[in-house]
C-alpha cells in the first residue's frame, strides 16, 4: 500500500490531515507538535516556512505537502540543491507514492516528466517559472535546504520561483534560516495566502555543547570510554581529515568482535589501490573517512558501516552539513575557522549550527554531543601550565607556544558566541542572464512588463536593482543586434511585443548548455583523421565543468617536466620562470574551439552565460593508455578520485546524449564504450543509477556492500579497448625506456626492469625510435586470438621502417580480469615476432 492509496474521497483539510496522520502512525511515526502544526497549515492552503532543527522530521512534512497537493489535483515540485539529493528523494518518493506518481528533472536526466510529483534541482524549477510565469503548471513548491538562497552563484534559483509563481503554495524548509520575517510578509503579498512560520521546535534529541582543552586524542578516548560514539571529527580540508584518521590508528577503537563484524559486512568489497587500500585499513580498525573527493562507493561503505554501529570515529569535512545519512552521536569540531576560497575566517553561525545539528539522531540517541576542540597551541600551553602547578615562579617561566602564522584567532568566547547566535538572515543573490531574458521573451504576454517585474520587484536593494536593469538592457540590445529577437509593431495573438526569431527548443533541451555549439563544432572535423574520435571527445570535454583539482595537477606536472627540459637546455632561471607562465594543462583544439565559440555567439549571444573550457582528462587518460588507478596515481589525485570519476561519468553521459549517431565512427563508439565500462568498474553506481532512472518502478532494494559490477569481459567491445590500452601502455613506456615503470607493471610475472631492458636493447640497436602516434595504437597493429578462458594478444611495434616485425606477446586472463575489473595481462615475450 502506498501513501497514494490513502487519499480520502474529498480534499477537506480535516480529512486530509487525519488520513496522513493515520498513515504516519502505521509507519511507526508519531507526529511531533511542530509537524502537526506545519501539516495543519499545509492542508489548510497556507504557505509554510519550516525552520526547525536537523533531525526534526522536515521530510515527513514534505511528504504531507505532496499528499495534500495530490488530493487537490495540483502539481507539486520538490527541489534540492544537488543532483544526488534530488535522485535520493526521487527514489524515496517512488517508494512512498508509487513510481507512476513521481518524476524527476535534472540537468542530465528526465524521468516521467508529466508526473504530479516532480523532484528537481532549484535551477530546473527556476527556468520553468521563467519560461511560463504565473501560468506554469506548478501548484505547490517544497524547497529543501532553503538557506542556499544566500549562495552567491546559485541563490537566484531559490528566489525566482518566489517571484514568478504567485498561484503556488510554498513550503520553505531549512534548519538554519535565521530571521524570516521578510519572507513571511513577501510570500503573503505575492501569493495572497497566509504564511505560517513554524520554528523554535523542541529538538527531538537535545544537544549538549562543550569546549575542551585536552589534546584531541585524549578527547576522543574519553568520548569512546563514555559511550559517546559514533564521533564525527570535523575538518576543513580533505587532507587534514585523512591525516587525522591515520594518526588515530594508535587508538584501540574496536573490539575483536567488532572488527570481525566489520570484516564480515565488508565481504568482497573491491578496494582499489591508493586511497582504497588506506581506507580498507582504517575501516577495519573502526575509523571512517568521509569527504566529497571520495568515490561514491567508499562514502556509501562508510555510511553503511556507521549505520550498523561499527564505526566509532569518522573523520571528514564540513560537507557533513548536506545530505549525509549517518547516525552520529557526537560532532567534534577541530577548528572554528575555515578558508573559504578567498580568506580564512570564523565560521558563520549558520555554518556552525548546520554542522552541529547532525549530532544526535532521533531513533538512535537520547542526547547529541557537540564538542569544540581548543586551538592546538592553546591546548599545549594549558598542558604546560598544568605541569607547572600552582607555583607562580614556575608558571611565569613557562614559554607559551604561539599560534601558527596566519592563524585567525578563536577561542572559548568564539565558541560561546556561535552556540548562542541565531543563523544570520538570508541575503539576496539575484542575477540576470541571457537565458533568463530568452525564457521571459518566449512566453506569452508583454516581455517588457515581465522583466520589469523581475528586475524591480526582486529582493535586492535599489542600487543592485539598477545595476541588474542596466545589464539586462545591454543583453537585450545584443540579442536584438544578433537578430535573435525582434520588436513587433503590434502585439501578436498571445500579447507578445517581442518575439524570438530562432528555434531554441533543441538548444535548451540538450544535456549541456553548450551542446549546440559542440554539435556545430563536430561538423568542422575531418572524419578520416586518425584523431577524429579523440577530437570529438575534446569538443565534448570543452563543454563540461572544469575539474579544478585535475587541471591543477596536470599543470603542475607539465611545468615540472618543462623545468627539467629547460634546465637540460641550459636556460637561465629568470627566463625559465618567464617561460613557465605559458605552460598550462593540455587544451586540445583550443584555437578551433575558441574560433567556433566566437562565431557561434554572434548569432547566439546567450552562450556568453556559459564558459567554454578546452581541456583533456578523458583524452589524456586514453592517450596515456592508463587505467583509472594509474591515472589517479600519476597525477597524485588520491584525495580527489571521486571528483575525477564524476567528471568521467559526466563525459560519458554527454558523449552518449550529445553526439548524434551519424557522427559516430567505430573507433568513437569503442572509445565511448571503454569510458562507460571504466567508470562502471571503478564505481558502478554512477552509471547504474543513471540508467536505472529509466525504470524507477523496479523494486528498490539496497545493494550489498560487496556487490560487484557486471563482469568486465561481458562488454566485449569495451574490454577489447581495455586490452588494447593495457598493451599500448607498455609500448609507450618502452618507447621512453622507462624500464622501472615496466617492471612495476610486470615484475610479478617475471618481467622486472632488467628483463624489459634486456629485451628492448636489441630493438633500439636496430631502430632509433619506437612510434607512439595514432597509427601505433591503431587496431591494425594488435592481434587478438580468443580462447575460452584467455585471450592471446600480440601488440606490434610501429618501427620507423614500417617492418612491423617486433612486438609484445601476452595472455589475458579472463577470470582474473573479471575479478579486478581491469585487463589482467601477463607478458610472455618481447622481441621479434614469429609467425606461428
Amino acid at each position: 500500500m502506498t501513501l497514494t492509496d490513502q487519499l480520502p474521497g474529498d480534499n477537506d483539510p480535516d480529512a486530509l490531515y487525519e488520513a496522513f496522520s493515520a498513515w504516519a502512525d502505521g509507519q511507526g511515526l508519531s507526529l511531533y507538535p511542530h509537524q502537526q502544526e506545519a501539516l495543519i497549515e499545509v492542508v489548510s492552503g497556507s504557505n509554510v516556512i519550516l525552520s526547525t532543527p536537523t533531525g526534526s522530521g522536515k521530510s515527513l512534512v514534505a511528504a504531507g505537502a505532496h499528499f495534500a497537493a495530490l488530493a487537490n489535483g495540483v502539481r507539486t515540485f520538490y527541489t534540492a540543491p544537488i543532483k544526488a539529493l534530488v535522485s535520493e528523494k526521487f527514489f524515496a518518493l517512488c517508494e512512498t507514492f508509487g513510481a507512476d506518481k513521481v518524476g524527476m528533472l535534472t540537468g542530465d536526466a528526465s524521468v516521467n516528466e508529466t508526473a504530479p510529483i516532480i523532484c528537481c534541482t532549484a535551477e530546473i524549477l527556476a527556468n520553468i517559472a521563467l519560461r511560463d510565469g504565473a501560468d506554469a503548471d506548478v501548484g505547490q513548491v517544497v524547497m529543501d535546504e532553503f538557506h542556499f538562497y544566500s549562495e552567491p552563484d546559485r541563490g537566484w534559483a531559490w528566489q525566482v520561483p518566489l517571484l514568478e509563481l504567485p498561484r503556488a503554495q510554498f513550503v520553505l524548509m531549512s534548519a538554519t534560516l535565521g530571521d524570516v520575517t521578510r519572507f513571511e510578509k513577501d510570500l503573503t503579498r505575492r501569493t495572497g495566502r497566509a504564511t505560517a512560520v513554524v520554528k523554535n521546535a523542541e529538538r527531538p534529541v537535545p544537544l549538549h555543547f562543550s569546549y575542551v582543552l585536552t589534546p584531541l586524542q585524549e578527547t576522543l578516548e574519553e568520548l569512546l570510554q563514555t559511550k559517546q560514539a559514533p564521533v564525527y571529527v570535523v575538518h576543513f580540508t580533505q587532507a587534514a581529515a585523512i591525516e587525522r584518521a591515520q594518526a588515530l590508528m594508535s587508538i584501540n577503537v574496536s573490539t575483536r568482535a567488532e572488527k570481525d563484524a566489520i570484516a564480515e559486512l565488508i565481504g568482497r568489497f573491491r578496494f582499489s589501490s591508493g586511497f582504497g587500500k588506506t581506507l580498507s585499513r582504517l575501516v577495519r580498525h573502526g575509523i571512517g573517512v568521509h569527504h566529497a573527493g571520495m568515490l561514491p562507493k567508499y562514502r556509501r561503505l562508510v555510511e553503511r558501516l556507521a549505520q550498523a554501529g561499527l564505526l566509532k570515529i569518522i573523520c571528514g569535512t564540513d560537507t557533513l552539513g548536506v545530505g549525509i545519512n549517518v547516525p552520529i552521536r557526537t560532532v567534534l569540531f577541530t577548528a572554528l575557522s575555515k578558508y573559504d576560497g578567498v580568506r580564512t575566517r570564523h565560521l558563520k553561525a549558520r555554518e556552525f549550527h548546520q554542522i552541529a545539528g547532525r549530532a544526535g539522531r532521533a531513533g538512535y540517541d537520547t542526547v547529541g554531543m557537540v564538542v569544540v576542540q581548543a586551538p592546538e597551541h592553546v591546548v599545549e600551553n594549558e598542558k604546560a601550565l598544568a605541569k607547572a602547578g600552582d607555583d607562580p615562579k614556575k608558571r611565569r617561566k613557562v614559554v607559551r607556544k604561539k599560534p601558527p602564522e596566519g592563524f585567525v584567532s578563536w577561542g572559548e568566547a568564539t565558541f560561546t558566541r556561535l552556540v548562542e547566535a541565531e543563523p544570520e538572515p538570508l541575503t539576496s543573490s539575484f542575477q540576470v542572464s541571457h537565458s533568463m531574458l530568452l525564457n521571459v521573451i518566449g512566453r506569452p504576454g508583454d516581455a517588457f512588463q515581465a522583466m520589469r517585474h523581475l528586475l524591480e520587484d526582486n529582493h535586492e536593494d535599489r542600487k543592485s536593482q539598477i545595476r541588474l536593469i542596466r545589464r539586462a538592457i545591454a543583453m537585450y540590445r545584443a540579442l536584438l543586434a544578433a537578430g535573435v529577437v525582434e520588436k513587433l509593431d503590434e502585439p501578436d495573438e498571445q500579447g507578445r511585443t517581442i518575439r524570438i526569431t530562432v528555434d531554441l527548443q533543441l538548444d535548451f533541451a540538450l544535456n549541456q548548455p553548450l551542446s549546440p555549439l559542440a554539435l556545430a563544432s563536430v561538423d568542422l572535423l575531418d572524419r578520416d583523421s586518425p584523431t577524429y574520435a579523440l577530437d570529438v571527445v575534446s569538443i565534448i570535454e570543452a563543454t563540461l565543468d572544469d575539474p579544478r583539482q585535475v587541471l591543477s595537477a596536470q599543470q603542475f606536472k607539465a611545468r615540472g617536466e618543462a623545468v627539467n627540459a629547460m634546465k637540460a637546455d641550459g636556460i637561465e632561471y629568470d627566463e625559465r620562470m618567464a617561460l613557465l607562465e605559458d605552460v598550462t594543462y593540455p587544451k586540445p583544439l583550443e584555437e578551433l574551439l575558441l574560433a567556433a565559440y566566437d562565431a557561434y555567439r554572434r548569432g547566439h549571444p546567450w552562450v556568453l552565460d556559459h564558459h567554454l573550457s578546452p581541456k583533456a582528462v578523458v583524452r589524456d587518460m586514453f592517450e596515456r593508455a592508463m587505467t583509472f588507478t594509474e591515472y589517479v596515481g600519476f597525477y597524485q589525485l588520491a584525495r580527489s578520485e571521486g571528483l575525477v570519476l564524476r567528471y568521467l561519468a559526466d563525459a560519458f553521459k554527454a558523449l552518449r546524449q550529445t553526439v548524434p549517431d551519424e557522427a559516430k565512427t567505430e573507433e568513437l563508439t569503442d572509445l565511448v564504450e571503454w569510458l562507460g565500462e571504466l567508470v562502471r568498474q571503478v564505481d558502478s553506481s554512477l552509471i547504474d543509477e543513471w540508467e536505472k532512472l529509466a525504470n524507477p518502478e523496479d523494486e528498490l532494494v539496497a545493494k550489498p556492500l560487496d556487490e560487484r559490477p557486471p563482469a568486465v569481459t561481458t562488454n566485449e567491445r569495451a574490454f577489447r579497448v581495455l586490452v588494447r590500452n593495457a598493451m599500448f601502455r607498455r609500448v609507450e613506456l618502452a618507447a621512453l625506456r622507462r624500464y622501472y615503470d615496466l617492471g612495476e607493471l610486470d615484475a610479478e610475472y617475471g618481467w622486472d626492469a632488467q628483463s624489459w631492458q634486456e629485451a628492448m636493447e636489441p630493438y633500439f640497436e636496430e631502430y632509433d625510435r619506437l612510434g607512439t602516434g595514432p597509427n601505433a595504437r591503431g587496431p591494425q597493429l594488435i592481434q587478438i586470438e580468443k580462447e575460452p578462458e584467455r585471450w592471446l594478444v600480440r601488440q606490434v611495434f610501429d618501427d620507423p621502417e614500417g617492418d612491423h616485425d617486433w612486438g609484445i606477446t601476452a595472455e589475458v586472463d579472463l577470470l582474473g580480469s573479471d575479478e579486478s575489473g581491469t585487463a589482467a595481462i601477463t607478458v610472455t615475450d618481447v622481441g621479434p615476432l614469429t609467425t606461428a
